[in-house]
C-alpha cells in the first residue's frame, strides 16, 4: 500500500530541487503522483514549490475533481491526468521551466542527438509540443502525439514536462535536459559541436537495445540517426526545426564512410585547411540565405 505521507514529502523534497535550481521560480511548476487507480496527490495552485509542506498537498480524481486538501489543486492538473491516462505505467508527473531547455522551446530549436551518450541512451529524441494556453485540456492534448515515445517533452514557449515510475525520476529526466540544452549552447559559443560519426551513433543505438531500452529509431525506416526523424512530422505545425544547430544526416544502415567528424559551427566545417576567407563566404552565404536574398 503506498505511504501517502511518505509521497507528500518526496515532492516537497523535490519541489525544493525544481526551486534551489532555478526550474520553478516563484509559484512556477507543478507535481503529482498517482496513488492508485483514481487518486492523485499534487501540488496546490499560487505556491512557491520551494517551501511547500505536506500539508499544503491536494488529491484529485482522474477527472480533476478535487477529492482533498485546504489548498485548491493546480490548474495545470489537466496536463499531469492526460499523461497518466495516455500512460497507465506513469506514477509521476513533473512540469517546470528549466531555462536551457525551455530556450530551446522559445526559440522552436530542435534538440539535436548524436553528441553526448547519456542523452542518446536515456533519453533520445526531444519533442517540441506546440503553443496552448496552460491550464485546460486543449493544452494537455499538445503532448499527446510524442507522450508515448518520449519521457520528456518541452513545450513551446512554456517549460518542459517529464514522467517517471517515481517522484525522483521524473526529476532526473528534466535536469539531465536542462544540463545537456545548456552544453549545447555552451559549445556552440566555444565555435561549434561535434556531432557522432554514423559508426558511433549505430553502436548506441545497437547498445540501447542491449539494454532493453526502448528507441522509435530501431523500428523506423530510413530513419536518420541524427536529425529528429522521429518527430519530424510535427515539425509544420509547430515552427520547429534546425536553425542554430545542424546534426549530420546519415541514415540508419545506410553503407557507412565513418571518417572523423569535422567540428561545425553552423554547418561551417572549421578544419585546419579552411582558410579565412572561405570562412567568410560560406557565413555570408548563410545570412543572405536566412534573408531571402
Amino acid at each position: 500500500m503506498v505511504n501517502l505521507h511518505q509521497i507528500k514529502e518526496e515532492i516537497c523534497d523535490m519541489g525544493r530541487r525544481l526551486y534551489n535550481k532555478g526550474f520553478a521560480a516563484g509559484n512556477d511548476g507543478n507535481i503529482s503522483y498517482r496513488l492508485d487507480e483514481n487518486r492523485v496527490v499534487c501540488t496546490p495552485t499560487m505556491i512557491c514549490k520551494g517551501f511547500m509542506k505536506p500539508d499544503d498537498l491536494c488529491v484529485v480524481d482522474m477527472e480533476g475533481n478535487q477529492i482533498s486538501g485546504v489548498r485548491k489543486r493546480t490548474s495545470e492538473v489537466m496536463l499531469h491526468l492526460t499523461i497518466m491516462k495516455e500512460r497507465p505505467e506513469v506514477k509521476s508527473v513533473l512540469h517546470c521551466h528549466p531555462p536551457y531547455a525551455t530556450a530551446f522551446g522559445i526559440a522552436r530549436e530542435a534538440i539535436p542527438q548524436c553528441v553526448l551518450p547519456e542523452v542518446d541512451i536515456f533519453m533520445g529524441d526531444i519533442p517540441i509540443a506546440k503553443y496552448a494556453i496552460p491550464g485546460g485540456q486543449e493544452f494537455a492534448d499538445t503532448v499527446l502525439p510524442f507522450i508515448k515515445k518520449s519521457d520528456v517533452v518541452v513545450l513551446a514557449n512554456h517549460g518542459t514536462v517529464s514522467v517517471g515510475p517515481t517522484v525522483e525520476k521524473a526529476y532526473w529526466m528534466t535536469e539531465l535536459l536542462d544540463a545537456y540544452c545548456r552544453i549545447l549552447m555552451l559549445s556552440r559559443e566555444l565555435g561549434g559541436v561535434s556531432y557522432f560519426n554514423q559508426k558511433e551513433a549505430e553502436d548506441l543505438l545497437a547498445l540501447k537495445t542491449k539494454w532493453g531500452i526502448k528507441d522509435p529509431r530501431v523500428e523506423a525506416e530510413n530513419c536518420e540517426l541524427c536529425a529528429n526523424d522521429i518527430f519530424r512530422e510535427s515539425w509544420r505545425e509547430t515552427g520547429v526545426g534546425h536553425r542554430a544547430f545542424n546534426p549530420p544526416t546519415f541514415k540508419k544502415g545506410e553503407p557507412c564512410g565513418c571518417a572523423s567528424n569535422p567540428i561545425l559551427a553552423n554547418d561551417v566545417p572549421l578544419t585546419k585547411d579552411a582558410s579565412y576567407e572561405a570562412l567568410v563566404k560560406a557565413i555570408t552565404e548563410r545570412v543572405l540565405e536566412a534573408l531571402g536574398k
